[in-house]
């Protein structure tokens, strides 16, 4: 006799679970840093490191409270934080017959600069700055990327500078600068600043091409903006007659306002029949 059909069998059937799906666009712009000729950034080193070393700006730290903070590789191999300076001592204490504590000095040439990639970002976010100097051996690059984009916004030079960290941080006893900003009330920086900002490199912002040019460039934008002037001056019963110069004898048209005489419904609609209310049972 043959052998009876078996039954299937009755597994499981294990239902895998959908990938999770993220939407994100991409910028399809991308921001670069203006080029920096090499007589410039020795210029820029050199005069900063001078000025530097004549205030005498230093940082004292005391090794026992010295916090730890999560450190970032340059392209030179070195290692240093991503904010440096946190700006919370920034007073000068000297006690009687020991070491000098941990604080800067002079502590009012200190409020004059931004020092570390946070600091600066914040001085920006206030428009508190007139001159901003990233270092170019930060990796990844999108450390300092951001800065573009906020100078530009705010119209405050910026370029990035090489070897910043290299020759400015050991003048004031920092393990690295990787972004260095000089804010608007600054004295001990003034005539270095007005001698870098004609040597830095203009930022070039896609989205902000607009507004960064100065309308005596651009004779489009002096018209426009003329042209909204007259708009402005002009009244709302100026407006409102007709541009047309009509000819002699001929009258301007008149419009009458328009009548509704019967609405028709559609026929073609379709119209879902009312729902009939449910009776209470007794």
């Amino acid at each position: 006799m043959a052998a009876a059909p078996q039954a299937p069998g009755r597994g499981s059937v294990r239902k895998t679970r959908p990938l999770p799906v993220k939407t994100s666009l991409n910028n399809p712009y991308t921001i670069r840093w203006g080029a920096l000729d090499g007589e410039d950034m020795h210029f820029i080193l050199q005069t900063l490191e001078d000025r530097i070393k004549s205030l005498g700006l230093q940082k004292t730290e005391d090794r026992k409270r010295k916090k730890k903070q999560p450190a970032l590789k340059t392209q030179s191999g070195d290692t240093c934080s991503l904010d440096v300076d946190t700006g919370e001592d920034l007073k000068e204490e000297k006690p009687e017959g020991g070491p000098q504590a941990s604080g800067w000095t002079p502590a009012d040439v200190r409020r004059q600069l931004a020092i570390g990639i946070n600091e600066v970002t914040r001085a920006l976010e206030r428009n508190e700055l007139l001159l901003v100097l990233a270092c170019k051996s930060a990796k990844p690059a999108i450390v300092t990327a951001h800065l573009v984009p906020l100078s530009a916004s705010r119209g405050v030079p910026a370029c990035q500078v090489p070897r910043l960290s290299e020759r400015l941080a050991p003048a004031m006893g920092l393990t690295c600068v990787l972004a260095l900003g000089f804010k608007r009330n600054t004295a001990a920086f003034a005539e270095e600043v007005r001698a870098i900002i004609p040597r830095v490199p203009r930022l070039d912002v896609p989205w902000l091409r607009g507004t960064l040019e100065d309308p005596g460039e651009n004779p489009e934008m002096e018209s426009l903006e003329s042209q909204d002037k007259e708009i402005l001056d002009t009244s709302f019963e100026d407006l409102s007659k007709p541009k047309r110069k009509l000819a002699e004898g001929q009258q301007a048209a008149v419009l009458q306002p328009l009548k509704i005489k019967k609405l028709i419904p559609n026929p073609n609609k379709i119209r879902k029949p009312p729902k009939s209310k449910k009776t209470a049972s007794k």
